[in-house]
């Protein structure tokens, strides 16, 4: 009788745990925890991480897998449903836009108010509330005055007046991306900056390329005490990537809140019709626009199909850069992993679907074995070690926008209390397939995705019908 008053007891009561993670290698940055243990989830959030058996409603056996804190990429145009699969596939449990941005952060908010497969937020983008108050007729990117027309002090305080209302709308920051609004005097970057420094807000900038336009922005940053990331290192700094990273090292030594990020591919992608694109290439000779490729076809252009995009407009696979320089960037202690992921009307940059991946396996694990082949131990200091690759995926991200953003204190971790926002992924097959002509392919190895305690991808497939992804919001300004 007391046997089968305890089992009823235990059927009664209902498992302490709404979902298990077991008996994977959980790898944390925060704590550097690096061991097998036991996950459970309640309530959309972490509620114990344990070497003791323990018991709930639903089990994921990672026995073999890597557990860690789900990727936050701070740098993904695409934000569509569509999208968003792409990047649970490569492992991303929150995307946000932060270069371009937006020019009416709570309309773009409010359009995504039912829910999304992942987590996402977006800036206030200079480009985007220049394109409004210059009247601009592009779609995505200037093409017009708001490119190419010098702004009247009137409409220099209206740009500023725009950005600052856009972080009182909940932007999590202000994007900046300089070769796209050639016209911007420095009177009018200025401006957006101290908007940037009084508020206390971090800029993300594309800076024009080379040192020259690192310096550039480290001084606009020192005159009014901006927060300032400097996206795509690597894409701005092609082979001066090195000194590049020296100067923002040096500035960091110096007390200064400068970041940056960088993508693992040897070529970048852009809207043709940009001023990136024209100012460089239009009247640049063949051997010059052979750097170009169609991405719809593949072609490599010349003065005839230049033009002839030209007109049409759409993406264009840019190839300016090298492996080394690639390797520099995403092997420095300072850079953060974000894709840049770009993609239009079904087609884009692999990097949407393949970058953290990508860094996963080619870069950690291939690149050790690599060099471990050619080497005795220890290994040389331009290798990325698993534990480094996915701080740069988790925590740096999360600690680049906590200040403004109080949501990222509790992403990019695994500890109890934290959003259970989890990727699992097996360290020995991880690896991209996407390409140039195949951008859309999925990574392998990443074999389950959790958002807000919920699966959105599980044995590598996506998940269909759910929706756990929130906003992620900038605090107010007071």
């Amino acid at each position: 009788m007391i046997t089968a008053l305890l089992l009823l007891l235990q059927l009664a009561t209902p498992p302490p745990y709404d979902r298990l993670i077991l008996s994977g290698h959980v790898m944390d940055p925060a704590s550097n925890l690096d061991a097998v243990r036991n996950i459970g989830l309640t309530g959309g959030r972490i509620a114990v991480i344990t070497t003791r058996a323990i018991q709930g409603r639903d089990t994921i056996d990672a026995r073999g897998l890597v557990v860690t804190p789900g990727f936050i990429d701070i740098h993904a145009h695409g934000q569509t449903p569509e999208t968003y699969r792409y990047y649970a596939l490569d492992g991303v449990t929150t995307a946000l836009e932060l270069e371009l941005g937006t020019a009416d952060v709570a309309a773009w908010y409010r359009e995504r108010n039912a829910g999304e497969l992942i987590n996402y937020g977006v800036s206030i983008g200079h480009i985007k509330v220049r394109m409004v108050v210059m009247h601009d007729s592009g779609t995505w990117m200037p093409v017009g005055d708001g490119a190419y027309r010098a702004a009247s002090p009137a409409q220099i305080g209206e740009i500023a007046n725009r950005i600052e209302d856009g972080l009182r709308q909940g932007a999590i920051c202000i994007g900046a991306g300089f070769p796209y609004t050639p016209a911007a005097t420095r009177d009018e970057l200025r401006a957006v900056f101290r908007v940037a420094g009084t508020m206390k807000t971090p800029i993300h900038v594309h800076i024009r390329p080379s040192v020259a336009g690192l310096e550039e922005v480290l001084s606009l940053a020192g005159e009014t005490g901006a927060p300032l990331h400097v996206v795509h290192i690597n894409s701005a700094g092609l082979a001066e990537t090195p000194v590049m990273l020296e100067m923002i090292s040096d500035a960091r030594a110096h007390g200064r809140d400068v970041t940056t990020e960088a993508y693992p591919y040897d070529a970048g992608m852009t809207e043709i019709q940009s001023a990136t694109i024209q100012d460089v290439y239009k009247t640049a000779p063949d051997e010059r626009l052979a750097e170009l490729e169609w991405a719809g076809t593949g072609e490599r252009l010349n003065r005839e199909s230049f033009e002839r995009y030209s007109r049409t407009g759409g993406p264009v696979v840019v190839h300016t850069n090298t492996e080394p320089m690639v390797v520099a960037a995403i092997t420095s202690p300072l850079t953060i992993i974000a894709s840049d992921a770009y993609w239009q009307k079904g087609t884009g940059h692999p990097r949407t679907t393949g970058t953290f991946a990508r860094v996963l396996g080619r870069y950690v694990r291939e690149a050790r074995a690599n060099v471990g082949a050619q080497h005795a131990a220890p290994l040389p200091t331009d290798t990325l070690s698993l534990m480094d690759a996915i701080r740069k995926m988790t925590l740096m991200p999360a600690q680049r926008l906590e200040a403004r953003v109080p949501a990222m204190r509790q992403k990019g971790r695994l500890r109890v209390g934290a959003d259970a926002d989890i990727t699992i992924f097996d360290p020995g097959t991880v690896l991209d397939r996407s390409t140039y002509r195949e951008p859309s392919l999925p990574p392998v190895g990443i074999q389950h995705v959790i958002v807000n305690g919920v699966s959105v991808v599980a044995n590598g497939q996506a998940v269909e019908g759910v929706a756990p992804g929130k906003a992620v919001r900038g605090e107010a300004p007071r």
